[in-house]
């Protein structure tokens, strides 16, 4: 019957950080690989259907607060539609095993980059 209140949390603390900008999407692709025991590509497809409406829903409080750079937004969304088409392409041609280690290798990268990255001046 409690079956369904950790996804529930995954996706409740995901879903908050992701209304921030922190990047809940990647904290949810670790909950499902490592806790709920799906296959790396599976996890990403749930995570792309999962981001769609979270950031719709985040979107208009951005907006609101002027948080949102009009000059950059069509070379962004252009760039990413078309690399996110690219990604999923090379995702789903490769093992699962492979894209796990590649992942994890990214977000071991990320983290040392957090981690050691000097504070920007403002």
């Amino acid at each position: 019957m409690t079956g369904w209140l950790l996804p529930l949390l995954a996706g409740a603390v995901t879903g908050i950080l992701s209304g921030f900008g922190v990047g809940g999407g990647t904290l949810l692709l670790i909950y499902l690989t490592a806790f709920a025991g799906l296959p790396q590509n599976q996890a990403q497809g749930i995570n792309l259907l999962y981001f769609l409406p979270a950031a719709a829903a985040s979107l208009p409080a951005h907006a609101k607060n002027g948080f949102l750079e009009k000059s950059v937004l069509l070379p962004a969304i252009a760039a990413g539609l078309a690399c996110a088409a690219l990604g999923a392409w090379g995702a789903t041609g490769l093992d699962t095993g492979l894209l796990r280690r590649c992942f994890g290798g990214f977000l071991i990268l990320i983290g040392l980059r957090e981690l050691f990255a000097r504070p920007k001046e403002r």
